[in-house]
């Protein structure tokens, strides 16, 4: 699973996630990509689970980037503990994402192999995504 190596502090706020993602929306690597239309946490293996289905439909063919990285811990209190007593333990690790976010990015297959393996990979994922293509690729 992704995530960090080491962290500065164990537990963290929860934050808000208003607005749109100031960074990280264009193509960088990729000539396809996957982009997302809602705000939310996704884990360390929602992420994981898309990016095996992704690399499973491609057969292993072309190249993979993951422009998103689980680096939040959330953190959890058991079931039926009375209020109090502390933040509770570390459950697992989350991304923050927002509308407009490239989550992955596809290249060195065809357009409809591309758009396939996508749709399976935002088939794992709890928010509404977009599969989006670089201008300067020529459609064949």
């Amino acid at each position: 699973m992704l995530q960090p190596k080491r962290s500065k502090h164990r537990k963290m706020q929860k934050g808000h996630m208003k607005g749109d993602a100031k960074r990280g929306t264009m193509i960088a690597f990729g000539s396809y990509a996957l982009k997302s239309l809602d705000q939310h946490w996704l884990t360390d293996r929602q992420i994981e689970a898309a990016r095996q289905a992704l690399t499973r439909e491609m057969k292993r063919e072309g190249n993979v980037w993951i422009r998103i990285f689980p680096d939040k811990p959330i953190t959890r209190k058991p079931a039926e503990v009375r209020m109090g007593k502390g933040k509770g333990n570390l459950e697992f690790w989350a991304a923050v994402v927002k509308p407009g976010r490239i989550l992955f990015e596809v290249d060195g297959v065809s357009e409809q192999v591309a758009k396939a393996s996508l749709a399976l990979a935002a088939g794992k994922l709890p928010i509404k995504t977009k599969f989006i293509a670089r201008r300067d690729v020529v459609n064949i």
